[in-house]
């Protein structure tokens, strides 16, 4: 399982092809790469800038890979996160997941990156030829990310 958070690019070919190497026991890849449109809220944009609180926001996506790895049965998990400056059409963030079979890596990658669009500890603004500003999360993203929680049942068992 690994967790990665870069100012570099992210080749998503090769962080996948990590998850798989020698394993022949994955039945399943799944992927999700989020790229940088060119446009945020119907202007066009110059770039993101993320910011992230270096050491806690990758033990905050440690304990949801954990709590990803109690849910679903997962051989592997990679998650690739970008900050810095981003332009469009570079990838700002990776989630990869491995499973015997494919509802499993489906699931837990859906999980990952709703978690990671609405509650991951990083800062976003955007810079347009006017200046920047920060960006919230949208309420439709707090709605997907809130199917995840367990119910009070779910959660003593």
């Amino acid at each position: 399982m690994s967790v990665r958070i870069t100012e570099a690019p992210i080749d998503a070919a090769a962080e996948t092809a990590e998850l798989s190497r020698g394993r022949s026991d994955v039945g399943a890849l799944v992927t999700f790469a989020g790229i940088c449109r060119g446009e945020e809220e119907g202007a066009p944009i110059a770039a993101l800038v993320l910011e992230h609180y270096p050491g806690m926001a990758e033990e905050e996506i440690g304990r949801h890979v954990e709590e990803a790895k109690k849910r679903w049965p997962l051989l592997g998990v990679r998650i690739a996160h970008r900050v810095g400056r981003v332009t469009p059409g570079e990838t700002i963030v990776l989630v990869a997941a491995t499973s015997m079979h494919r509802q499993a890596a489906f699931a837990a990658a859906e999980f990952l990156m709703d978690y990671l669009k609405t509650r991951a500890p990083f800062w976003k603004k955007v810079e347009r030829a006017g200046g920047t500003h920060w960006i919230a999360a949208h309420d439709k993203d707090d709605a997907a990310a809130g199917r995840w929680k367990k119910s009070s049942r779910e959660a003593a068992e």
